[in-house]
């Protein structure tokens, strides 16, 4: 048994459908020492209660009375963790075995890991909406932290917050999240990460995404203007990083 303790950073919003087999995934790679940290973003269906009848200690559930965007929620979430690693998750994914023992390993001399992902119900990677390719990250990249970040401000970088993790000696840096960043915030550690050429891409997919209307990272491309001021923030995101 490894001696880290692991903290799995959840932000729910309205997920009852989808929780069940996410949750149980994730129990079943915890260690004891480990935990589960969600908040709610003030759902108005049943996740709270679906969380609540998960019979474990591991996990810890504080809801909100008020909406603030899954941005604030996954920073709540963060500050509310207390392991050496934090492990970012989604409500309506299913994690693959070994994801635990691949973060571990890869945050030993990296601050920021991110594993792929393939989608829920087969094993083929998710599509880019900008090329129509599959997306795959490479190690090879893995220090590639200028190229990395324009592969970022182009689209091009396939991180998403639910295949990613970061170390503890890191999370004072990383957070308080920017306050312009109203999206993206696994662009946001994607960047930091990159910025001090602290990053490490696991070849294996770690999840598996499910893809639906509702999901908070867009799956189709936007429009123009979006798209624009998504950049943008980006850019200006890329700054901070740097300096932080």
């Amino acid at each position: 048994m490894s001696t880290v303790r692991v903290s799995v950073c959840m932000a729910t919003y309205n997920g009852e459908r989808f929780l069940g087999p996410q949750i149980e995934s994730i129990l079943q790679e915890l260690e004891p020492q480990d935990e589960l940290v969600v908040v709610d973003d003030a759902s108005s269906d049943g996740t709270v209660a679906a969380l609540e009848r998960f019979d474990d200690p591991r996990i810890r559930v504080h809801a909100r009375a008020d909406n603030r965007g899954y941005v604030r929620t996954f920073e709540e979430a963060m500050e509310r963790a207390t392991g050496d690693i934090l492990m970012l998750s989604d409500q309506d994914d299913v994690w693959i075995p070994g994801r635990r023992a691949l973060f571990v390993e890869a945050l030993t001399n990296s601050a920021v890991a991110a594993s792929n992902l393939v989608l829920l119900g087969s094993d083929d990677p998710l599509p880019n909406p900008v090329t129509r390719r599959p997306w795959r990250l490479r190690p090879a990249w893995s220090r590639q932290g200028v190229r990395n970040g324009l592969r970022i401000l182009a689209g091009m970088a396939p991180y998403y917050g639910c295949a990613m993790a970061i170390r503890r000696d890191a999370v004072d840096r990383v957070l308080p999240f920017p306050a312009y960043l109203d999206e993206s915030h696994d662009l946001w550690l994607a960047l930091f990460g990159n910025a001090h050429r602290t990053m490490t891409h696991i070849e294996a997919a770690t999840i598996r995404r499910r893809i639906h209307d509702t999901n908070a990272s867009p799956s189709r491309p936007r429009g123009i203007r979006a798209v624009l001021r998504a950049r943008i923030m980006l850019l200006r995101a890329w700054g901070t990083a740097r300096r932080r």
